[in-house]
């Protein structure tokens, strides 16, 4: 046999050799592809309009496909799709409960959601609306937006001891009126009665109004300080950002050009870009 031959049965018994090698025995589980470290299979997205998408998809509705957590389309390098790339098992396992307008004392319901799909991974992010009100005397308090916290964080304990939450800070309201207020037509999507504790009569310098827009920049401090304590709290499987989005200054090109208040697929993506290197997740 020439030396041509021999070369060429060889090759085609490796073949052989790595086909069955690949191929299980009938009747043998098929074992799934590994994931990537110790990465969650599960997860779900707590919060108001801002986890919701609001906004970025044109028109001012939840557009969740662009959430900056559980989004699954491709505009959004979200939580969901960096950790399904390294896990497949998280395919399909990403539940958004979030809803526009939500408020502190609506998460311990949506936690509650969180524990009947038993997400492995859950995102928190609340607290623009408990300050964005008509007027600053009806924003939540301290001490009750700290006992909502801390409900919901007891529901998931209870009901998800395993899972891993990452709790993000509150972004700068203050900044947004910064940047904004000296643009006619932000100043116009603002008057429509976008978060009025901050951004009503944006223009203004009376005394009064001043006061009342560092009232509110002081409220979202305390908020994010509570959020803070309330995850030391909790123990070893909670993350705070660090206030890590409360330092994102937002340009106005990453927001919705509509309402000038809620990101749009860009400044989800920064969101998801910013909270997932503090989710220890990406180590």
């Amino acid at each position: 046999m020439s030396r041509r031959w021999v070369a060429a049965a060889a090759a085609v018994a490796a073949l052989v050799a790595l086909a069955c090698e690949a191929e299980p025995e009938p009747g043998q589980p098929v074992s799934p592809t590994p994931p990537s470290g110790d990465l969650p299979s599960s997860m779900a997205a707590l919060g108001d309009s801002i986890t919701a998408g609001y906004g970025s998809c044109v028109v001012l509705t939840s557009c969740r496909r662009n959430s900056w957590s559980t989004g699954d389309g491709f505009r959004v390098d979200s939580h969901y799709e960096r950790i399904r790339q390294a896990n497949p098992a998280m395919r399909g396992q990403a539940h958004n409960f979030a809803v526009p307008g939500a408020r502190a004392a609506a998460l311990a319901d949506q936690a509650a959601s969180a524990v009947d799909v038993g997400a492995q991974y859950v995102t928190i992010l609340v607290g623009a609306n408990d300050v964005c009100r008509p007027d600053v005397r009806e924003m939540t308090s301290v001490t009750a937006f700290r006992a909502e916290i801390d409900r919901t964080l007891d529901v998931l304990r209870a009901g998800l001891p395993q899972a891993e939450v990452l709790v993000v800070s509150i972004p700068d309201l203050y900044h947004l009126w910064q940047i904004g207020h000296g643009e006619e037509r932000v100043v116009r999507a603002w008057n429509r009665g976008v978060c009025p504790s901050m951004l009503a009569d944006p223009t203004s310098t009376d005394e009064s109004d001043v006061q009342r827009r560092a009232l509110v920049r002081d409220r979202v401090e305390a908020f994010n300080t509570q959020l803070a304590e309330a995850c030391r709290a909790y123990g070893d499987r909670c993350r705070f950002d660090g206030g890590a989005v409360h330092r994102v200054e937002f340009a106005l090109d990453t927001l919705n050009q509509i309402d000038y208040f809620h990101p749009d697929a860009d400044g989800q993506d920064i969101l998801a870009d910013v909270t997932y290197a503090a989710s220890g997740l990406a180590n």
